[in-house]
């Protein structure tokens, strides 16, 4: 008498799991999508005559300004992950900034670094004693911390900088006195071949030789060590057994719980964390970026950055993109802005354009007519004008913000439990 055993089947995967698997880019995928955008670029920078666009000196000054966003955006990601809403990280990097520049004109700029990333230490801690352990709402103390943050380093900048020693280096009410350069360093040969292989200009080959030679060209030693803090942060959240349970906490408290995690312990580590990351960008926007502290030296980053994670989906590697976007648009008003920007007009338009197509491929009519009447009217822009007001300029990372952000929301997957309120022992 033989048996007929019928195969178990296999559960299909949770439905946010899958969503997930779709919207996975492979390798090859990537790296297409990466050429087609230097191809796009290059061809508008021979069209527009707009050089500085992809120079060397272009990339470096936005390396240099991409630094501390994407380091305020990793530290939103570790608080996020966690559960932690965190819109204190403009503070806390205010509060880096101030610690940075106070401690590194009187002992060193090293010591000045880690002075900053203590003090946005203290901020995220004064964050997490109000939602973790309090269960402020998250939003409330976020803003909360950055109106702290403001009141405490101006009140302490009129304490400490503004008589003594202090005032006889340079040091008022409004920033400290300058400190020590941090060293950074150039590739020699490799630099200078890849900025002559640049001022020729050739399709494509001068723009990969100019947006290479600005990372090996005047690169500071934090800008490599925020580079390996993003590498550390993807292996330590998706590779270890303490990063899973630290998103375990973001996505379902009460089951890390019953599996018995501390999920307190966890949500505490990660927001000191994500403060001390914010810190350590302020306190290289006062080491590295101008060598002192200046009263609203951060000038929004710490939204930009929180706004370059959400672009990121909240992973390092579309973070890291997001932040290497909002530094390029930041520096456009430190190189001939007015004309690059005015070519990064024609820019958005075949973006528009390609976007406009999509959206009727995909029956959204609504979305396609809106993006080609966008499209028409930043043409028409380009076409009467040669130059972008300064104003505008200026505005330009904000306007990037909003329309990333804007462009970006459909695809986009926030940890389940993030912003929850979360108590002890609420699962039994």
């Amino acid at each position: 008498m033989s048996v007929t055993t019928t195969p178990a089947k296999t559960p299909p995967p949770p439905a946010g799991l899958k969503g997930n698997a779709k919207r996975k880019f492979s390798l090859a995928q990537i790296l297409l999508i990466i050429a087609g955008a230097l191809i796009l670029v290059s061809a508008v920078r021979v069209i527009t005559g707009a050089d500085q666009l992809t120079s060397t000196g272009q990339i470096s000054a936005a390396l240099g300004l991409a630094v501390p966003i994407g380091l305020a955006g990793l530290a939103g990601l570790w608080s996020e992950r966690a559960g932690v809403v965190n819109i204190g990280l403009e503070g806390m990097m205010v509060l880096g900034t101030f610690g940075a520049g106070w401690v590194g004109w009187q002992a060193s700029p090293w010591l000045g670094l880690l002075a900053g990333i203590g003090f946005g230490v203290l901020g995220g801690l004064v964050h997490a004693v109000a939602t973790v352990t309090f269960g402020v709402d998250h939003i409330v103390s976020g803003v909360a911390v950055n109106l702290l943050a403001v009141g405490a380093t101006q009140y302490m900048a009129k304490l400490f900088f503004n008589e003594g020693d202090a005032a006889a280096k340079g040091g008022n009410p409004k920033q400290s006195p300058p400190a020590e350069s941090l060293p950074g360093f150039t590739v020699p040969g490799l630099s200078s071949g890849l900025e002559s292989i640049q001022k020729h200009h050739w399709f494509l080959i001068s723009d990969l030789a100019g947006i290479l030679g600005g990372l090996v060209t005047n690169v500071s030693w934090v800008t490599v060590i925020a580079v390996l803090l993003f590498v550390g942060t993807w292996w330590v959240l998706w590779k270890s057994a303490f990063g899973l349970r630290l998103r375990s906490c973001g996505e379902n408290p009460i089951a890390a719980e019953s599996l018995g995690v501390n999920v307190y312990t966890y949500k505490y580590a990660a927001v000191a964390v994500s403060g001390g990351l914010a810190g350590l960008g302020g306190a290289f926007l006062a080491l590295v970026t101008s060598h002192i502290y200046l009263e609203g030296q951060t000038g929004g980053r710490g939204y930009i950055g929180l706004a370059a994670m959400i672009f990121g989906n909240w992973r390092p590697g579309g973070l890291a993109m997001g932040a290497g976007l909002f530094g390029f648009s930041d520096a456009l008003q430190l190189r001939n802005g007015g004309t690059t920007v005015h070519a990064l007009l024609l820019l958005l338009v075949v973006l528009l354009v390609a976007l406009a197509a999509w959206k009727a491929y995909k029956k959204a009519v609504l979305q396609a007519v809106i993006s080609a009447v966008l499209a028409a009217a930043i043409l028409v822009w380009y076409l009467v004008t040669d130059d972008v007001p300064g104003d505008f300029v200026g505005a330009t990372p904000y306007v990037v913000t909003l329309l990333v952000l804007s462009l970006s929301a459909q695809r986009l997957r926030m940890p389940k439990a993030d912003g929850m309120r979360y108590r002890k022992g609420q699962g039994k």
